[in-house]
């Protein structure tokens, strides 16, 4: 019996893709209407651990379980996917489509040195077929992947070497989600820890989201978002 259909492991991929999308919805609404709500984001709950327990921070601190859950996506689809140039594409192409709302909700303007978090799923997606495709020559292996580190970090895509490297050690490690775990807490912080016990709970199934609809809609979603709350951001202040 496949170890994912136990009884206890009830999320399917489409359930952690919408945790993934609200965590992260939670988070970008503090991260960028903060300056609309000052009030409201900068209430105390008092501390913890040396921390203000702020609206903001608390929110921000849900939004932490979105990355690790996402990059765990990745990796289920570039095991999955039919076509894995594709699916490369596909991040590619999200990558592009998001990095104007991305720009616009961090700078308020077209440029911003920083690149949309896609970027960082599609250069995952880059390493880990490097990695794939290398396998017989370690040398060159360990050189491309480099290039791949490297790049991101001229590219300063979101999460940036930390990012990537954490979706090519989810698929590395694929079949070890304790060290999964320690390392990802290692590498993004102990606040992304509901994140991988949401993923223990995972099932293998695909779930409710299906068709080329659903799915598109799921990418767009990311672009659509920042743009709707870049939007009203200006319409408040």
């Amino acid at each position: 019996m496949n170890e994912r259909n136990l009884p206890s492991r009830f999320l399917s991929g489409s359930a952690l893709k919408m945790i993934a999308v609200i965590t992260m919805l939670i988070d970008h609404i503090a991260a960028y209407l903060a300056p609309c709500f000052k009030s409201f984001f900068g209430y105390s709950f008092g501390t913890l651990l040396g921390h203000k327990l702020t609206v903001y921070y608390l929110m921000r601190t849900i939004g932490r379980t979105a990355f690790p859950i996402f990059c765990f996506l990745i990796v289920e689809g570039y095991l999955h996917t039919r076509s894995r140039f594709r699916y490369g594409c596909t991040l590619l192409i999200g990558a592009m489509i998001s990095e104007l709302p991305w720009n616009y909700v961090h700078a308020g303007t077209w440029h911003y040195e920083r690149q949309n978090v896609f970027f960082t799923l599609f250069l995952g997606v880059v390493a880990i077929y490097l990695y794939e495709r290398l396998s017989a020559r370690m040398l060159w292996r360990a050189l491309a992947i480099l290039g791949v580190l490297a790049f991101s970090y001229v590219l300063a895509a979101d999460y940036r070497i930390g990012g990537v490297g954490f979706i090519l050690l989810l698929y590395v490690l694929r079949s070890d989600l304790l060290t999964q775990s320690v390392l990802g807490i290692l590498l993004l912080g102990p606040r992304t820890l509901p994140a991988y016990l949401a993923v223990a709970l995972y099932n293998g199934e695909r779930g409710f989201i299906k068709g080329a609809a659903a799915k598109y809609a799921f990418y767009l979603f990311y672009p659509a978002h920042l743009l709707v709350l870049y939007l009203i951001r200006c319409a408040l202040l």
